[in-house]
């Protein structure tokens, strides 16, 4: 049976702490609730896509909703706290039927889940947490580009040590932008999913793990780096990545890739180079795990696993970004160049993205980006050729 912790579990563990030991007093229960923090979001959102295949609808949606979080404070290392995600569509400003973008919300217009509720212990630098829960990690990930993010069901626990972290833990299902939210919480693996791994960050970077994901793939993922300050106003940053994925069970999932980035920043610009090599494995394809996927190439919306079927792929990102003031500009181009598959069908997908962001202060943001796909191997226009607008108002509180 999957176990999700829900408010009435919540409020049951919580009570039954008052009866723990003589120590814990009333008082300091009482504490838990009056120093809890509310916290969440109120987002706006218009995203619509420009079809250039004949026959292809044009579609577009606009969303508002957001997140309404409430967190206990902590008392003798317990805490819990739940969250409750929200988006529905503007129906003046959504297409109808095939013309409706389903990013924002479910097909039905409207898409409201409690997507955390957890119970939270930490001792000294061990942290264990138990429940719904937002989770970083390379092939699990929350991915916050839409109106709902990724969160996990899942039990984790880490530890800080010297500079590293660890972490080991398993999830059972999972929901989210990634997840279709037509079908609300999906499993993670037919079973589940296992996962550990180490990190360590301060100017040298490094990072190693491992995931068993039920009847589809052992992965195991690694990337080493630098960041290095040349002076105060200019750094280097350079990395390497390896991602290998065994199928199991048939599951035709199955990749080694390999990954590296380069990026400068001087004064307000940044420039980023970065490198994917998929090699090819017959008749399998790459699997990007529950999230956006860990590899530097991953654009706006392509990604290796769209064209690495049963055939190699090289891909190359190159980008550039500008600050001043509370503003921020974004140029990347990223070209998807895939060799021949057992039919001896080629592709390559060219995808520009064009961003903006405006920090009204520390609680508003106004973004955009413009998103222009093509599809490099055929003269009849395909499901790659279209361009893309999204546009954002996020509150914070």
């Amino acid at each position: 049976m999957k176990n999700i912790v829900n408010v009435s579990l919540l409020v049951c563990l919580v009570g039954g702490l008052l009866n723990a030991s003589d120590d814990v007093t009333t008082s300091g229960l009482k504490n838990m609730f009056r120093y809890a923090k509310v916290s969440g979001n109120v987002r706006i959102m218009h995203d619509g896509y420009n079809q250039e295949e004949i026959g292809a609808d044009n579609t577009y949606s606009t969303a508002i909703g957001g997140i309404l979080k409430y967190e206990l404070a902590d008392f003798k290392g317990f805490n819990a706290g739940v969250a409750v995600y929200t988006s529905n569509n503007v129906s003046f400003a959504t297409g109808n039927g095939t013309k409706q973008t389903t990013e924002l919300s479910s097909t039905s217009g409207s898409y409201t889940e409690m997507t955390e509720a957890y119970l939270n212990y930490k001792y000294e630098d061990f942290n264990l947490r138990a429940g719904r829960q937002v989770l970083e990690t390379p092939l699990a990930n929350a991915d916050d580009r839409s109106m709902i993010q990724n969160t996990f069901n899942s039990y984790v626990l880490s530890y800080s040590y010297s500079g590293f972290e660890f972490m080991a833990g398993n999830i059972q299902t999972w929901q989210g932008v990634d997840a279709d939210l037509d079908l609300g919480w999906s499993d993670a693996g037919s079973k589940g999913t296992n996962f550990g791994g180490v990190s360590y960050s301060d100017g040298l970077e490094l990072g190693v793990w491992y995931y068993n994901v039920a009847k589809l793939t052992n992965a195991a993922y690694v990337e080493i780096g630098v960041s290095y300050d040349v002076n105060k106003n200019m750094n280097a940053h350079v990395m390497l990545q390896y991602l290998n994925e065994k199928e199991l069970s048939e599951s035709a999932i199955g990749a080694d890739i390999y990954g590296a980035l380069v990026e400068v920043t001087a004064y307000d610009v940044g420039m980023i180079l970065a490198y994917n090599k998929s090699v090819k494995k017959v008749g399998r394809n790459s699997f990007s795990g529950f999230g956006g996927g860990a590899l530097f190439t991953s654009m706006n919306t392509m990604i290796v696993d769209e064209i690495a079927d049963d055939r190699a792929v090289g891909a190359y990102v190159a980008g550039a970004s500008y600050s001043i003031g509370d503003f921020g500009f974004l140029y990347a181009y990223g070209d998807f160049d895939g060799g021949n598959n057992g039919a001896n069908v080629q592709a390559r997908i060219v995808e520009q993205d064009m961003g903006f962001e405006y920090n009204v202060n520390e609680e508003l943001l106004v973004s955009a980006i413009y998103v222009l796909s093509e599809d490099k191997e055929s003269s009849p226009k395909t499901g790659y050729d279209w361009q893309r607008m999204q546009v954002m108002l996020n509150y914070n509180f």
